[in-house]
């Protein structure tokens, strides 16, 4: 639970930053 309140506000931010990456590694798939 320290855990989920520790990074409540950074929540939304991680989500966003995971998102485009796995969206990089998709796109650099399809390149290649």
């Amino acid at each position: 639970m320290g855990y989920e309140a520790g990074f409540g506000g950074y929540n939304s931010a991680a989500a966003i930053l995971v998102l485009f990456i796995l969206l990089v590694i998709i796109s650099s798939a399809f390149v290649i």
